[in-house]
C-alpha cells in the first residue's frame, strides 16, 4: 500500500529558510513543527499553556486518517516542554493553521524556557483511523479473559 499524499499549505514564509516540515530520518514517525513566533517567548514553569503558531495548515480530507500533535521527546525529557493537552488531534477535515499548545512542566521555581522563532518544538504524526459503525446490544456476543476487570485488574 502506498503512503497517502496530503496537502500542506505554508502560512509563514520563514519556513522556507528554517526548513519545511519533513521527516528528519528515513524511519522518523513524525514531522517536526517550528515555532513561528515574531519574537522569543519565555515559558515559566507551571504557567498556563500558550498557543504557538506552526506556520502550516494541512488537509488530509480522508476519514481514515488523523494527525496527532505530540511533544518532541528530547525537549519533553530534558527541558520539560510538553503539550498543554498532552496530545493534540488534527481531524482530517480541519484546514486551518495548526497551533501548538506549549506548557512547561518543570516545578515552580525552575528556570524558564525560551522558545525562539524557528525552534522545532513539536511533531505531527499521521495515523490511520477506523470508523466503525455501532450495533446497540443488551449483552456482548462473546466474553474476554479480562471481562469487567478495571484499573489494576491485571496486576503490577
Amino acid at each position: 500500500m502506498a503512503d497517502p499524499t496530503i496537502e500542506l499549505k505554508v502560512l509563514d514564509e520563514r519556513l522556507h529558510e528554517w526548513g519545511l516540515p519533513k521527516y528528519q530520518t528515513a524511519l522518523s514517525a513524525g514531522i517536526d513543527l517550528h515555532a513561528c513566533l515574531a519574537e522569543p517567548l519565555q515559558l515559566a514553569p507551571q504557567a498556563p499553556a500558550v498557543l504557538i503558531p506552526s506556520g502550516i495548515a494541512v488537509l488530509m480530507n480522508d476519514p481514515h486518517m488523523v494527525g496527532f500533535l505530540l511533544a518532541r521527546s528530547g525537549l519533553g525529557h530534558r527541558k520539560g516542554l510538553i503539550l498543554g493537552q498532552s496530545v493534540g488531534t488534527i481531524d482530517a477535515d480541519y484546514a486551518n493553521e495548526i497551533f501548538i499548545s506549549a506548557w512547561l512542566r518543570t516545578p515552580p521555581g525552575s528556570e524558564p524556557l525560551t522558545i525562539n522563532p524557528g525552534d522545532r518544538i513539536a511533531q505531527l504524526v499521521f495515523v490511520p483511523i477506523y470508523r466503525p459503525s455501532f450495533e446497540i446490544v443488551s449483552e456482548f456476543s462473546s466474553a474476554t479473559e479480562r471481562g469487567l476487570g478495571g484499573f489494576g485488574s491485571t496486576g503490577i
